[in-house]
Parts: structure tokens; sequence; C-alpha cells
């Protein structure tokens, strides 16, 4: 459905006229004569009014229902759906004040979901004020509250790093391309102001994937998974199998990880086998003058918590001292 525009031409007299009153979900800015073609493909020139579409009920979840090209308040013109989640849904939208386009989450109007797009608000308009460069933080724009949506006005950025993969069709990045990554992966998780070791593995899991196409352990299965770790990362320290809870004892005998004899199949066995120690499931894709890639990767994927990298110190590592 078409967004509904009322259009009037501009007497060259400058005669005033009388003309119906529109009403407004929010105040419109002034309006600006807009070049549209005419006949015999001549440009006249008209006052177009940026209209707010009919009210309709939410969808029963709460989530604004809209139609592509329609109008969200007279400044902004929808033009796709970029994503949905939790609390509501993302539009891509053609901003006429600013001349840009821009991301706008569009908030459930769910009293709860409300609330905490409120708390969000107050969040982001505190990141914007302290990372002045705009380099590391999503910008919000502007914010209002739309026929009960609250509605956070982004700037519009690139895709995703996911996104960007699956555009590649999941190619191996060159090694710069990674170290770039993971510098501003670990720049974010140490702006952070905490020291979560599992954010490391992660960042570890991370860099691998992007070095290699794919992801290092391919399973849901948690035998299979510790299988798979000790394959690319050598032998659990017997300190943390002893210390296994009952929870996770069934995985271990006398301190060893129950592999292959707890294999639940034959596949599992062979997906297990098919990986290879992390410097050389590497070494096919990063020359050896970069080394020092593995380990950083050893120092990120270390089975010990205690003794992996936080953030900080991995940014201190050599691999981001090496020239580009």
């Amino acid at each position: 459905m078409v967004g509904i525009e009322a259009e009037e031409k501009v007497e060259q007299s400058q005669q005033t006229r009388k003309r119906r009153r529109l009403t407004w979900d929010v105040a419109p800015s002034a309006e600006q004569p807009e070049a549209e073609e005419g006949e015999n493909g001549r440009k006249r020139w008209a006052l177009v009014r940026h209209v707010s579409p009919p009210r309709r009920d939410d969808d029963p979840e709460g989530h604004y229902v809209f139609s592509i090209g329609e109008n969200l308040t007279p400044r902004y013109k929808i033009l796709s759906r970029m994503g949905e989640g939790t609390f509501g849904r993302v539009l891509e939208c053609w901003d006429r004040e600013a001349r840009n386009y821009v991301a706008i989450k569009v908030v459930r109007s769910i009293h709860k979901y409300r609330e905490a797009a409120k708390i969000e608000v107050n969040v982001l308009q505190c990141l914007a004020k302290n990372d002045r460069g705009n380099s590391h933080c999503v910008q919000i724009r502007n914010w209002f509250d739309y026929r009960n949506h609250i509605c956070i006005v982004f700037e519009k950025l690139g895709p995703s790093l996911y996104d960007f993969l699956k555009r590649t069709k999941y190619c191996a990045l060159p090694v710069d391309l990674v170290r770039e990554f993971a510098r501003q992966l670990l720049e974010s998780v140490a702006c952070l102001g905490w020291s979560f070791p599992c954010d490391m593995w992660s960042i570890g899991c991370i860099l691998v994937e992007l070095c290699l196409g794919e992801a290092l352990f391919q399973t849901h299965e948690n035998l299979e998974h510790l299988a798979m770790m000790e394959r690319v990362l050598g032998p659990l320290p017997e300190h943390m199998t002893r210390r296994a809870n009952r929870g996770a004892e069934k995985y271990f005998k006398r301190s060893r990880l129950n592999w292959p004899e707890g294999a639940v199949s034959r596949e599992s066995i062979r997906a297990v086998k098919k990986l290879d120690r992390l410097k050389n499931l590497i070494s096919g894709h990063v020359e050896f003058s970069k080394s020092s890639f593995v380990d950083l990767l050893h120092a990120l994927l270390k089975f010990d918590p205690s003794e992996r990298l936080s953030a900080r110190q991995a940014l201190d590592h050599p691999f981001f001292k090496e020239p580009t």
C-alpha cells in the first residue's frame, strides 16, 4: 500500500487557497516544494504533504502494523523491514528532514517493553555523549512516541559481521582483515569495564571462524563438543577434570574424557577426527610469518579461564603490532 500523499499545485499567482485541515501525529517539518515529472518530460513543482497512514490495530503481539511506502510520522518514509527481535522491529526509513537513510527501532506497544525502551534511550544518549569520536557505539539520532510505540532512530549502518560472512559465502578472510575485526572486538569488551574469560573464549572462536570460513566446533552435543576441543587444543587439564561436578562427571572416567567410548554414533566420532590441531588448521590460511596469530588464539582459548588473556592484555599482543 502506497503512502497517502495529497498534492496541490502551486498557483502562479501565489494566491492563497483554503484547504482541508490535515491532522498530524507529530508536528510536521516545514513543507518544501518538490519537483516531479509532468507531461512531455517537463518538471512541475508541487507542495507534497507526507500524511500519516490511517490508524490500525497492532498485531496480537503488540507490533506496529505498517506497509512499505507508508510514513512513520510525516518525517520518515518506510522503505523496508530490516529485522525483528523480542522488543520490536527495525525499519529502514528515509529521513526527509536530514535527507539520509536511518534505521528506526519500533518497540512493541506493551508496557514492559516501552519501559525498557525508555531505559535504552537513556543509555544510548549517555553512550553518545561519551563516545565523542562516534567510532565505537551505534549513534542514536532521535526518538519519539508514535501511536503508543517508542521509536528510536539510529544511524543506518552496514551489514552485521554474520551477514557479511553470508554475503561472502563464508569465505576465509585475509589475516589483516581478521586483525582489524579482532581489534574492534577486544576494544569493545575492554570498554565494558569487566573481565569475563568466557568472552575471550568466544572471541577466540570467532577469529578462527573468520580465518577458516567456518565455525570451529560445529556441534550441539556436549561430549562431542569436549572431544572436539581436545582434538584442536590438546587434553583437558587434569585439575579441571577432577573438579567436574555431578552434572559433568558423566563425561569423564578416571579423570579423562570418556571418548570415544561415550560417543553417541560413528558419525560423531568421524566429525571429531575430521578436525586437526589449531596450528595446522590455521597454517593452511595464514603464512608462517603470521605465527603470532596462532599464539594469540592459544592464549584466548586456554582451557583454564584463569590463564586466558584479558581483553586489554590481548590488545598488547604482538599480533597487533605487526605491519599490515
